[in-house]
């Protein structure tokens, strides 16, 4: 159940970010990553063995190259070698709902924008001088959506934009069909989503080459 998350969140995301398509490997899915300074690419194991970790941990030269697991990290610290970190504070969460609709309403003093380009939604909340307070996008896979980029700006937090994003991508979802919803997580993210009615299915670990 929980590599079947894990793979589609992989594929949510590369669509939603617009990398190239996930490539399968011995141990898991390579992404590649255009345009960041902080990584250039991503290993993520939808299963975690020892010699799986070893093996895609071995198998990466270029620094600047990510692992993300379904594991705490201390399971995994010891498999990795040397050159390899594990990034602590990227430490997130692998969460998933099953879709309902709630007809959300913007808070007062604040509107909305849906907008749908190609497999991806976004939602854009903005406040009465038309600047961008929160927003969030998801990407469609058929059945699942994969939730991402969801950000309140600070001076417009605790007043229920980033409850609101969710539920309007919520209602979209199930207006393109789909049931289930996935997403990665920060502490924060994770704080809010469970009151939403999200689960949480596992720690993502999270590691980078920097030899």
């Amino acid at each position: 159940m929980v590599a079947d998350v894990v793979r589609t969140w992989v594929a949510g995301w590369a669509v939603s970010r617009r990398t190239p398509p996930p490539v399968e490997k011995p141990w898991g899915l390579y992404v590649e990553v255009a345009g960041n300074p902080d990584e250039v690419g991503r290993h993520v194991l939808p299963e975690v063995e020892e010699s799986l970790v070893r093996s895609a941990a071995a198998s990466v030269t270029v620094p600047r190259t990510w692992m993300k697991m379904p594991a705490e990290p201390k399971e995994i610290e010891r498999w990795l070698s040397p050159g390899w970190v594990v990034a602590w504070e990227e430490t997130g969460h692998l969460m998933a709902v099953d879709l309902m609709a709630t007809n959300p309403v913007a808070p007062e003093g604040y509107t909305a924008t849906v907008e749908t380009v190609g497999s991806v939604t976004c939602v854009r909340v903005l406040n009465v001088a038309g600047e961008q307070a929160a927003q969030g996008q998801m990407a469609s896979l058929g059945e699942a959506v994969v939730v991402d980029r969801v950000v309140t700006e600070e001076a417009h937090r605790r007043r229920g934009l980033g409850n609101f994003v969710m539920r309007t991508l919520a209602d979209r979802a199930l207006e393109q069909g789909a049931v289930l919803g996935v997403l990665g997580a920060t502490d924060a993210g994770c704080a809010l989503y469970e009151t939403l009615g999200w689960k949480k299915h596992a720690t993502l670990a999270e590691c980078i080459y920097r030899p």
